[in-house]
């Protein structure tokens, strides 16, 4: 059974369908890679996934349960799935060890050393615990989504969701991140991100989905999908044909 299953997921805005029915499989210790154009429903994948949003209708079922039942517990599901945002959401009022620590004192109701002594781990790993405590106004924007990684790696979450990683940063910063996140990748760690991003795509996916007009349009491996595709909308979208989106 794969850790994360979802079946047929469809959402809708105000009549718009964002997403089509997507069907997708994550197992342990797998790392996939969503890209598509803007507006495919890429971020609203992974909103639903982790009940950010509700979908209208389908299934995401997370180690053999049902997380769309109205009777979920969502706050103990966000637990388990770790979620590092395009703009990294850290507070601006608190240092780099409090936002870390945050989750663990009022999720997990940790002692403070306790939680502390967690936090400073996962910046550590993250090479950020000299900078611990510097607000976020203080730190670069990769240092700032450094600190993001650590807060989600800190709850030991079952797999992380990574939207847009890397968007928000210049390309010196970007690849610093890239770096962190095949890290990552080596440590085996279960990934799912949402991403534009080629390089990172080619060094951090086993399996990468190409999700358009809200459908699973392809599956497979980053060489396979970046080539001379046989699909016209994904030589399209990689720049192998002429545009006919």
């Amino acid at each position: 059974m794969a850790l994360l299953e979802v079946r047929n997921l469809v959402k809708e805005y105000d009549g718009k369908t964002v997403l089509a029915g997507v069907d997708l499989d994550l197992e342990e210790g797998q790392v996939k890679v969503v890209m598509g154009p803007s507006g495919c429903g890429k971020s609203t994948l992974l909103r639903c996934l982790n009940r950010l949003i509700d979908p209208t209708s389908g299934q995401v079922i997370f180690r053999g349960e049902d997380v769309t039942r109205p009777d979920t517990d969502v706050r103990a599901l966000r637990q388990r799935i770790g979620f590092v945002f395009q703009h990294f959401a850290l507070y601006r009022h608190l240092t780099a060890l409090e936002n870390v620590t945050l989750g663990l004192r009022k999720l997990r109701h940790m002692p403070a050393r306790e939680a502390n002594e967690k936090a400073m781990h996962e910046l550590r790993r993250m090479n950020m615990h000299e900078h611990a405590d510097k607000y976020p106004a203080q730190l670069s924007g990769g240092q700032k989504q450094r600190v993001a990684i650590a807060r989600a790696l800190a709850m030991d979450p079952a797999v992380l969701f990574f939207d847009e990683p890397t968007s928000a940063l210049d390309p010196l910063m970007s690849r610093e991140i890239v770096a962190v996140i095949n890290q990552l990748y080596l440590d085996n760690v279960t990934m799912l991100c949402v991403t534009h991003d080629l390089f990172l795509a080619k060094y951090i996916s086993d399996r990468v989905l190409f999700l358009d007009e809200g459908r699973v349009r392809a599956e497979g491996g980053a060489d396979q999908m970046f080539s001379d595709h046989d699909d016209p909308r994904i030589r399209a979208f990689f720049g192998h044909g002429p545009q006919d989106r």
